[in-house]
């Protein structure tokens, strides 16, 4: 529970992972560019309540920066490195790539060379690399649900392309350097204090404000959406159980590395996730129980780099890790509802 270095912590999972961790008195120390890739009021407002802890220490500095990174490493020597800073988003990789390689790539090269110099003159080093990759690096895959073992060579986006290299640079890492590394396929992440870039929180703002939302390929899409808590419980249950170093009949060191789903194992409906929202929005006051939602629903096409389904097979969590994602879309999308009801129309100064 000692130097536990998260990068993204001014993040939705970095946020809800560091404020576990430190609850549970591990020292955290915590990296964020506070870019303005979304509000970044709400990135303040995290990081307020993460600065409470005195077990927290906070830098402000980009991924990219490689002195930087090395500099965390040299004075802080992290036993644990939970990589979740990135430049988040499949559609917005298409407008901005330059933000993608810089943080997906450069940024998490940076985390590997610092992983691999910490074993420098006999030290003890860093134990585990736990880093975020995405279900996006599934793509068009037609079997589902995805496991772990399928074929992932053909992303359908630059957000997907970055986050399976990713899993090729751990593995190289892990194979050259003897570093226990972890890679986490997320699927659709939400809750409370959440990113709003996503659809729930989108669609949450543009109802408030009564414009229209826009239901991509029709509302028949389908997603295997996971609260945030589940998350941050499987995150940790991977920390405490690296990879475990062995030799291959070759002497060589096997590589010390794996890959989860991280899903609910039970994806919902567009529609269906569409109409709890509203539901749990009217439950919550957040909208007026009269809301005309018919006249604010607009069904429109598919759009560049998006997928028709996404569904997490989490046998292999399971088996290692004894954890399945259990919170279902109506509980969670009440936190969620509460949560916004609280944080922007009842705090003073959020209305």
């Amino acid at each position: 529970m000692e130097n536990i270095f998260i990068t993204g912590t001014a993040g939705f999972i970095g946020f809800h992972l560091a404020k576990r961790l430190l609850a549970k008195g591990a020292s955290v120390i915590g990296l964020d560019n506070l870019n303005d890739y979304y509000d970044i009021g709400l990135k303040r407002h995290r990081l307020s309540v993460l600065q409470g802890f005195a077990e927290f220490t906070f830098i402000k500095g980009d991924l990219a920066d490689k002195a930087l990174i090395d500099k965390i490493f040299a004075d802080y020597s992290p036993r644990v490195v939970v990589n979740l800073a990135a430049q988040a988003g499949v559609r917005y990789s298409i407008i901005n790539p330059d933000a993608y390689i810089n943080s997906n790539i450069i940024g998490f090269y940076n985390i590997l060379e610092a992983c691999r110099h910490s074993y420098d003159g006999g030290a003890s080093g860093v134990e585990h690399l736990v880093y975020a990759s995405s279900s996006s690096v599934y793509g068009s895959n037609k079997k589902v649900p995805y496991s772990t073992d399928d074929k992932v060579d053909n992303p359908v986006s630059l957000y997907a392309a970055t986050k399976k290299s990713n899993e090729l640079l751990a593995h190289a890492y892990s194979k050259l350097y003897n570093i226990p590394s972890t890679g986490l396929r997320f699927f659709t992440v939400y809750g409370p204090a959440g990113r709003p870039d996503m659809a729930y929180f989108g669609f949450t703002n543009k109802l408030r404000a009564g414009e229209k939302i826009q239901i991509f390929n029709y509302g028949n899409c389908k997603r295997d959406f996971t609260y945030v808590d589940d998350i941050v419980e499987g995150v940790i249950r991977v920390m405490a159980k690296p990879p475990a170093r062995k030799t291959g009949e070759d002497g060589l060191p096997l590589p010390p590395y794996a890959v989860y789903n991280i899903g609910n194992n039970s994806p919902e409906n567009l529609l269906d996730f569409v109409d709890i929202l509203q539901q749990e929005l009217i439950r919550a006051a957040v909208l007026p129980d009269d809301y005309d939602f018919a006249a604010h629903k607009e069904l429109v096409p598919m759009q560049p780099g998006d997928v028709p389904v996404t569904y997490a097979d989490t046998s292999a969590l399971e088996r290692d890790f004894g954890f399945k994602p259990h919170t279902s879309l109506r509980e969670g999308l009440r936190k969620f509802a509460e949560w916004y009801k609280e944080f922007y129309m009842n705090s003073e100064g959020n209305k």
